[in-house]
């Protein structure tokens, strides 16, 4: 069995030095520039919530949503952990926009060919036997990458070592687990984190059905109605997103 890869992100370490975001930016061409939000330039951020300093970025599901949501397989996940991104197949559909639980894809507004845009978890270096470039570049250890199991056993001995830190995992249980974990000496609620330990289902059984089993309409209903106002509610919330984001793009340039 290939090996999974996996980031262990902790909150405790992380001095806000934004190495990662610049790190990641530089191996993909981007500008150099800090952003509030993820966008198609900043495909991870860190930002300040609850007195701490927090990364977003891809959670890299191990049942994405994205990509089950996806009609023409752009997305998928990798058996050695990351959920990549094929530009040649996508149709700019941007469901998976509306699909992500954790409100990640951008679109690349500003261009007359726009693709999605997120994290692949360095796949490409992953490949080469390189480790992340925003792991590679975190000076203070609160990033750090290598195989799932390394990466669990690394958060669980940090926890143990330090009773200040709250003694769970996020990541492990959340939407049937992901390839990103965080571990944090404030609650994960109180810094933002959704979902919360108690969505341990992943989406993919929602939108599964909601997009390409209508069949069984008749016999899963319940679940029917309740993926379709999931992705209704989703629908909302990606376009005051996209809305937000255009206007900062279009902010940016007219200075």
């Amino acid at each position: 069995m290939e090996k999974q890869f996996a980031l262990l992100i902790d909150v405790k370490s992380c001095i806000g030095c934004q190495a990662c975001e610049q790190a990641c930016q530089t191996v993909h061409n981007f500008p150099v520039q800090h952003e509030a939000d993820l966008s198609y330039t900043a495909l991870t951020v860190v930002q300040e919530k609850g007195g701490r300093n927090v990364r977003k970025l891809c959670m890299h599901c191990q049942d994405p949503t994205c990509a089950s949501a996806c009609p023409v397989g752009a997305l998928q996940k990798n058996s050695f952990g990351p959920v990549t991104y094929d530009a040649d197949k996508c149709i700019g559909c941007r469901y998976c926009m509306v699909a992500c639980p954790y409100s990640v894809p951008r679109y690349e507004w500003t261009k007359l060919a726009p693709f999605v845009k997120k994290c692949d978890m360095c796949a490409e270096r992953v490949k080469q036997g390189k480790q992340t470039a925003c792991a590679e570049a975190c000076p203070a250890s609160a990033t750090v990458f290598g195989t799932r199991t390394e990466m669990l056993a690394e958060a669980w001995k940090r926890l143990r070592d330090d009773p200040s830190y709250v003694q769970r995992i996020y990541g492990t249980e959340e939407l049937g687990g992901t390839s990103v974990f965080y571990i944090s000496d404030v609650e994960f609620e109180k810094l933002g984190f959704k979902p919360t330990s108690q969505d341990r289902v992943p989406l993919r059984t929602l939108t599964a059905t909601a997009m390409g089993d209508a069949p069984m309409v008749v016999t899963v209903g319940g679940s029917i109605l309740a993926g379709l106002y999931w992705v209704t509610q989703r629908r909302k919330e990606v376009a005051l997103s996209e809305a937000l984001e255009r206007d900062q793009k279009n902010d940016k340039g007219g200075r």
